[in-house]
């Protein structure tokens, strides 16, 4: 086997113009995540940066809200990146999910768990899994439409985090109905409520 070439002076070095630019904007990204597993997150943002898709990263740096007994891993700015990565079709695979799940460094029981508890098959209808998401995030159903809200509005942070009525109904209906212990005549008095100050 041949000897590589000996690099004998900084000349012989070739570095590509825009590689400090894109290891500069890959620190800055990982110090905003904070993964867990740098390795498998590198992967992840490397990939979507090379396919021209959203990248696996948190819009800033968020304290870690979850304790060591309760931890869920999924953070709203996690369920934030995945949105972004998933949302432009209504559903997507569940080996896609898994992917990009895997790619953000999440625990895969938690996946597991979420995808049992929505019974998705290999086709998951991305906003009923979204829906399930926001209830790891919030322990109640008002909390958890808060996370949803929050998540998807396109207000400014600290505004009034409105979105659509219709995506709200949407994720309403989906977790109640999930919930099993509020009666459709409460949901349907609810939604009216809301309707009419829309």
């Amino acid at each position: 086997m041949p000897l590589p070439d000996t690099i004998y002076c900084a000349q012989q070095i070739h570095i590509p113009p825009q590689l400090p630019d894109i290891l500069k904007s890959f620190t800055k990204a990982a110090i905003r995540t904070q993964p867990t597993d740098v390795l498998q997150w590198a992967e992840a943002y490397f990939t979507a940066l090379s396919k021209g898709e959203f990248l696996p990263v948190k819009e800033r740096l968020e304290m870690n809200i979850a304790s060591q007994t309760t931890d869920t891993g999924l953070t709203p700015g996690l369920l934030k990146v995945l949105h972004k990565q998933l949302s432009q079709r209504q559903k997507c695979s569940r080996k896609e999910l898994q992917n990009k799940w895997k790619g953000v460094c999440l625990p895969p029981e938690q996946l597991e768990t979420l995808l049992s508890l929505g019974s998705f098959g290999s086709v998951v209808d991305w906003m009923s899994f979204f829906a399930l998401g926001c209830s790891t995030l919030g322990g109640s159903l008002m909390t958890s439409l808060k996370f949803a809200c929050e998540i998807l509005t396109e207000d400014e942070e600290g505004g009034a985090a409105r979105i659509p009525f219709t995506t709200f109904v949407k994720l309403y209906t989906y977790l109640a109905h999930l919930d099993g212990d509020i009666p459709q005549e409460h949901m349907d008095r609810f939604l009216e409520s809301l309707q009419e100050r829309v």
